[in-house]
Parts: C-alpha cells; structure tokens; sequence
C-alpha cells in the first residue's frame, strides 16, 4: 500500500504492508531512531509520537492509519540545530538518565504543553503516566515540563 503522510513538517511517501505498524515504518523505512522500540504492546510508551495533536503509541497504530496524517516525532522538535526549550528543560533538571524513555517523554511535555500553557503537577503526572521511566522517578521530568511552560512561549 502506498502511504502518504507528514512526518516532522515534510511530505513522506512510502509502501507499506498492511500489517506493518507506525513504529517500524518510521524506524525502520524513515529511519527515525527517536522512536524506541520497547514492549509492542502498548505498555511502556517509549514509541510515543504526536499524531495530529494527539500522543499515541506507535506500537499499536498501523502505518496505513497515518494517512494524511501530521505525525511529530523527537527529530522534528527543532529545526534549527539547537535544542527545543523542551529538551533543554529535560536536561537542564536532569530528566535525561539512560535516555530510553526521554524521546517519548520529551514529546508527552510538548503535546500537553501545546494543550495547556501552565499544567498542574497532577496534570503533568497524567499526561506522562502512560511512559515507563525506570530512572529518573518522574520528579526531574515533572520540574522539567513545569520550567518548560514557565518560557511562555508555545511548545
């Protein structure tokens, strides 16, 4: 089948078997390493991206259910050459650690952040509950999204 999407702000076209979902398509034909490859099934949401202002497992989406679609992934963050605010705010308070689940983390702050400037931590815990940290605790990653939304500027 032939897909036709917007990965990270360009026009992609590729084929893909019916069977093949968003995450090997976007690592394993567009290369896009971002992405991780953790359980397949669902569980620890390390292949989180945004499709169309939603965060989703790619895991668990089929490729050909992208079509037409807007999908963010952590490489489209900045193009620039310099970190996103989000990033920086992910490594300036040490959210970072082993760097497994930080792609999908980093991606879970942007969404929230584009839906609400200034999340409560409550709120910030839920929206990043679906992804498995076993490093960090969650507390660097909450006072990162928390100093990202304090910019002002939207995510």
């Amino acid at each position: 089948m032939k897909l036709n999407f917007n990965v990270n702000g360009r026009k992609r076209v590729c084929r893909v078997q019916g069977q093949e979902t968003l995450l090997e398509v976007l690592r394993d034909v567009l290369d896009l390493k971002g992405v991780k490859n953790g359980c397949e099934t669902g569980d620890c949401g390390t292949c989180s991206v945004i499709v169309d202002g939603v965060l989703v497992n790619s895991c668990l989406m089929l490729a050909v259910q992208a079509r037409g679609s807007n999908v963010t992934t952590v490489e489209g963050l900045s193009s620039t050459g310099r970190l996103h605010r989000i990033q920086s705010a992910f490594s300036d308070e040490g959210a970072v650690q082993c760097g497994y689940c930080t792609p999908a983390m980093v991606l879970a702050a942007k969404n929230l952040l584009d839906i609400r400037r200034d999340p409560t931590e409550d709120e910030i815990r839920q929206h990043v509950s679906g992804i498995l940290c076993r490093c960090t605790g969650y507390n660097s990653i909450i006072r990162a999204v928390k100093a990202a939304s304090k910019s002002g500027r939207k995510a």
